[in-house]
């Protein structure tokens, strides 16, 4: 018989290929969002479509110490969620009742906009310090739970 993988370890793969499309030099970040087991859009941590890369300009908030999950409004990049729901609509693809594989737990404007877009659960590998995102994700009805995906495949090992 052949070995495949799950659902979930096939689309949290997935993101964590989005992911390996990052130049953020923190941390690297992927998205899928998800609907009857279909792909509806991937986003990655970057800055906004045609600007300079941080690995072209640096990071602020590293040269700053910002310490992470704080002062995201001084990032050039948009987040991994951010870039998905935004691909989503560029293409007039609904995401209600979608589900979001992400590599990372997410921010406090990450959650709001997925609590906004209607995305009914939210399955991630890595936490992401942010106590005041998991607090706003518990009060909604999004459903939330970690996969962790065992990176036992080269292009994990190397990149995450």
């Amino acid at each position: 018989m052949i070995s495949r993988p799950t659902y979930d370890e096939y689309f949290m793969k997935m993101a964590y290929l989005a992911a390996s499309r990052s130049t953020c030099l923190r941390r690297k970040v992927g998205a899928v969002l998800v609907k009857d087991k279909h792909v509806l859009s991937t986003g990655y941590n970057g800055p906004p479509k045609g600007l300079r890369h941080c690995d072209q300009t640096g990071c602020l908030r590293e040269q700053l110490g910002v310490p992470s999950g704080e002062r995201h409004e001084i990032c050039r990049g948009l987040h991994a969620e951010q870039n998905a729901i935004i691909q989503a609509a560029m293409f007039g693809v609904s995401i209600k009742d979608s589900v979001l594989y992400v590599t990372n737990t997410p921010c406090v404007v990450c959650a709001k906009m997925l609590i906004n877009a209607s995305v009914k659960e939210i399955i991630y590998d890595g936490e992401y310090p942010d106590d005041l995102a998991m607090q706003i994700l518990g009060e909604s009805a999004i459903e939330l739970r970690r996969f962790h995906l065992k990176k036992t495949n080269d292009f994990l090992e190397k990149h995450f």
